[in-house]
C-alpha cells in the first residue's frame, strides 16, 4: 500500500524517508510488511504524499482483513 502511494507520486525511497523524518531502511521495511509504523509515522507518511491518513489507515485495514488486497 505504502509502495503502490509512494510510486505513484513518482517519489523515491529515499525522498519519503528524509521528507518524513525516518531512515530508508525503515521505509523499505515498511514496504516489505516487516514492521508496523506507528500513528504518528503514518501522519507524517500520509502528509508527505498527500494522502489523507484516514485513507491509508482504511487500506491498511483493508490488508489485514484479505492480504491478497
Amino acid at each position: 500500500m505504502l509502495r503502490r502511494h509512494r510510486t505513484a507520486r513518482g517519489i523515491a525511497q529515499e525522498e519519503l524517508a528524509y521528507s518524513a523524518g525516518i531512515s530508508p531502511r525503515y521505509v523499505s521495511l515498511l514496504e516489505g510488511g516487516k514492521h508496523g509504523p506507528s500513528l504518528t509515522t503514518m501522519a507524517k507518511l500520509a502528509a508527505r504524499l498527500g494522502t489523507p491518513l484516514s485513507e491509508l489507515i482504511r487500506e491498511a485495514e483493508a490488508e489485514l482483513d484479505d492480504p491478497s488486497v
